[in-house]
């Protein structure tokens, strides 16, 4: 909470910067607060990169800032102890948008899990990880973002996109 009065009291203020967001993960939680955050972030296929010899994966990602309004940053989400990548129904082509609606995480055998990341268009991405260990952190400056995302409640789309 105090990062949210923060960044209030410095958006009054002209002049002066808004404070990067860095968040951490390592419950579900956790993940759901990330999640929120990264709700409308927009990455390609090649922005998706595993290093399975360093049990790593890292998204670099244009996150939409609702806690700012009308803003994006360049953010860079960090998985730790990964297991396993799997994607099902994701374009292929490297310069494709992937546009994330959200995350969650399944658990398997304590600590152990499945982070699933949900796209647009039904698409998803499964990371195995051996205990929840996630880090989103913005990296740029915020720019005027030129079309605000919208969502239209309780349409059909969302309802099965959600099941």
């Amino acid at each position: 909470m105090n990062t949210e009065a923060t960044g209030a009291e410095e958006e009054a203020i002209p002049g002066t910067a808004i404070e990067p967001l860095r968040l951490l993960a390592e419950d579900a939680d956790d993940l759901h607060i990330i999640s929120a955050a990264l709700q409308d972030a927009i990455m390609r296929p090649v922005d998706i990169v595993w290093e399975r010899s360093a049990r790593r994966v890292t998204l670099a990602l244009s996150r939409f800032c609702w806690e700012c309004g009308g803003t994006r940053v360049m953010a860079a989400m960090q998985f730790g102890d990964v297991l396993a990548v799997k994607s099902r129904r994701l374009p292929r082509g490297p310069e494709s948008a992937l546009e994330l609606l959200a995350m969650d995480f399944e658990p398997t055998e304590a600590p152990g899990g499945r982070v699933i990341l949900m796209f647009a268009g039904g698409g998803d991405l499964r990371i195995d990880v051996e205990c929840l260990d996630a880090v989103l952190t913005d990296l740029s400056e915020r720019w005027p973002a030129r079309i605000a995302p919208t969502h239209l409640a309780d349409s059909p789309e969302t309802g099965d996109a959600a099941a």
